[in-house]
């Protein structure tokens, strides 16, 4: 099988992932691109709502090799966060092709097909650094098809201008969820939350330093000291903000990506946000309610979370319980030789800051080959 360009390495997808990783094999000197389906690098965080801000610190949050400059604020926006990306691609140089949407990624004998809408590529290694949010997941509800209204994904959402005055669900209480509805009531719109299990919240903060932080300090604790950590912020958050308003979830604050901040809760307490249970199915012109109520709404916004965007490895390989390749490390493939993924690990130090640390160890396992 024959290709037009044939590359060491090629990295699949354009974002903090996908710069990282170029950046990290730039500095060993191995050739390599970087493929990026938008127009520019950063191509999905140039479409995210446009209030969005980072719940992680500057500090956790850069790529490897620079900061934030000093002028932007310990959590950045959305646009600090897109000109940054801008900013790395071209103090680095690094070679990224854009409008290159890849399609799949198949075996050629010991080595790799890149298939894209704009031809196909051959390489030796592969690094999918594609991330999550471009794979929302939409779950199945039932009677969607009657209803009149609107229903959007909150990957689709970018502002309240357009829903004042409009009855809106969000389906969804992480953190997008949260953001997007204390922003819609406090736009205007009457906004109700459908909350399934409930959410942990933690302060963005304490005492001015990014709960982020104190979180990663504490990293080489033992569970239990840092159950103890939580138990002993939730109770002191109870004491000064009153009783949770949202249920508690089966779960503990250091078993799954907390609710950051007090937006939601705030937004909920002073009734200018409902709390509903899950949604048993959609009607007409509304939702009716695992507890029997229906209630009428205009649009539904499915904060409904993300799945690992895989689907150009078409099932070649295999995946945990959350959608996530299985690996031997944290970035080298378990079924497939010469395949890594970087920006694919989770946890309470911040997305962003384990792309930073995946990025280098994905560079030295492609140098050692």
């Amino acid at each position: 099988m024959s290709t037009a360009e044939r590359y060491p390495v090629v990295i699949v997808g354009g974002g903090p992932a996908g710069l990282a990783t170029s950046a990290e094999l730039r500095r060993r000197r191995i050739e390599h691109v970087v493929l990026e389906r938008g127009d520019a690098a950063g191509h999905t965080w140039m479409n995210l709502y446009d209030s969005l801000t980072l719940h992680t610190g500057k500090h956790l949050s850069t790529l490897p090799g620079m900061s934030f400059n000093r002028h932007v604020p310990i959590f950045p926006s959305r646009r600090d966060f897109v000109a940054y990306l801008h900013r790395y691609v071209e103090v680095f140089e690094l070679p990224i092709e854009t409008g290159k949407l890849v399609t799949a990624v198949e075996r050629n004998g010991s080595g790799w097909v890149v298939r894209t809408d704009a031809g196909d590529l051959g390489a030796t290694a592969v690094v999918m650094a594609t991330g999550i949010v471009s794979a929302p997941r939409m779950p199945s509800i039932a009677g969607r098809e009657r209803f009149r209204g609107r229903v959007m994904h909150s990957v689709e959402y970018r502002r309240p201008s357009g829903f004042q005055g409009r009855r809106v669900l969000v389906v969804g209480v992480g953190n997008s969820g949260g953001e997007i509805g204390s922003e819609l009531a406090n736009f205007g719109a009457n906004v109700t939350m459908a909350v399934r299990t409930g959410a942990n919240v933690v302060p963005r903060e304490l005492a001015g330093v990014p709960i982020q932080y104190i979180v990663f300090a504490m990293r080489r604790f033992p569970k239990s000291v840092r159950q103890e950590f939580a138990r002993i912020v939730g109770r002191l958050t109870e004491l000064r903000r009153g009783k949770p308003v949202l249920p508690k979830p089966p779960y503990g604050p250091l078993d799954a990506i907390p609710l950051i901040g007090f937006h939601l809760v705030d937004a909920i307490r002073s009734g200018r946000i409902a709390v509903r249970p899950s949604v048993a199915e959609l009607t007409e012109t509304g939702v009716r309610f695992t507890d029997g109520v229906e209630e009428p709404f205009d649009d539904i916004i499915l904060a409904t979370g993300f799945t690992p965007a895989l689907s150009p490895l078409g099932g070649r390989v295999r995946t945990d319980a959350k959608g996530f390749a299985l690996r031997t490390d944290r970035v080298t493939s378990a079924d497939q030789p010469g395949l890594y993924f970087v920006g694919h690990s989770y946890d309470s130090t911040g997305g962003l800051y384990n792309i930073r640390r995946d990025s280098a160890l994905a560079a030295e396992r492609i140098t050692r080959g």
